[in-house]
């Protein structure tokens, strides 16, 4: 009788896709999901860097076959250098600078409330921040700021630069930001309750946000209203997601923003 002898054979190519930025691929070997972040020519070969919707980086060699786009697989490629056919922006607005390195981050700082702002304003002014060495840290809340700024212990070459959520006359937020306030300390804010209503609403798909009663947690509330399942880590990245540049967000916040920047950043 004939033995049966398996097929040793390779399987067939899988098809080759530019791994363009924020392309969206799952690495076939760990099944890390991210975004395409860059590509990176090393002595080993060529490298692809994903980020995932935690921003958590990882590097993958593309290898043939090494990933899945939309669950077919694919081998991952070096996209063509085409030349733009005019200055690109970021997505704050500014003129890009092309091989533009990051700068070494400078002693001063920005501090926003909390993780979502941190990511808002990483996915907007992100690689401004980069070119300037700005680092953006969040404080989980604004209660302790008085504390935080003296342990900083801003000058004229270490400004500290504050984004506070309800930021209106009257608000415990007002009355925190007084007490912190000097030349070496700028504290500003928009009028929302949280970052989230700094999202145009037209972006998200909704015609408003919702108002939401007193004494309830507003972003709970805010997925109950919208019929979305009360996750609120889940209703933010779908909210993120929405986000692709300046003209995404409330001019309210986008003023702050690039007031803050522009302090921590004049000359001493």
């Amino acid at each position: 009788m004939r033995s049966y002898q398996p097929d040793l054979t390779p399987p067939w190519p899988a098809p080759e896709v530019p791994a363009e930025p924020d392309l969206v691929v799952e690495e076939a070997a760990t099944g890390f999901c991210g975004a395409v972040i860059r590509c990176e020519k090393t002595a080993q070969g060529p490298t692809v860097t994903l980020e995932d919707r935690f921003g958590k980086h990882r590097v993958f060699p593309m290898e043939p076959r090494g990933f899945l786009l939309e669950g077919r697989v694919v081998t991952l490629v070096r996209p063509s250098a085409a030349a733009p056919a005019r200055p690109a922006r970021t997505a704050s607005g500014s003129l890009a600078v092309p091989g533009a390195r990051a700068r070494v981050a400078r002693a001063g700082r920005i501090y926003v409330e909390g993780r979502h702002d941190a990511e808002l304003v990483e996915r907007v002014w992100g690689d401004d921040l980069r070119i300037e060495g700005v680092v953006v840290e969040y404080l989980e809340g604004i209660d302790d700021l008085p504390a935080i700024v003296r342990d900083f212990s801003p000058g004229p070459d270490a400004r500290l630069g504050v984004l506070v959520d309800h930021l209106v006359p009257g608000s415990k937020e007002s009355r925190i930001a007084a007490q912190v306030s000097d030349s070496n300390v700028l504290v500003v804010g928009h009028p929302y309750i949280d970052v989230w209503e700094a999202v145009k609403p037209s972006s998200v798909g909704i015609t408003a946000w919702p108002r939401v009663p007193r004494g309830q947690d507003w972003k709970t509330g805010v997925c109950r209203a919208l019929s979305w399942p009360e996750n609120t880590g889940a209703a933010w990245q779908r909210i993120l997601s929405a986000v692709h540049s300046y003209r995404d967000l409330e001019p309210e916040l986008l003023g702050r923003v690039e007031e803050l920047i522009d302090f921590v950043t004049a000359p001493e």
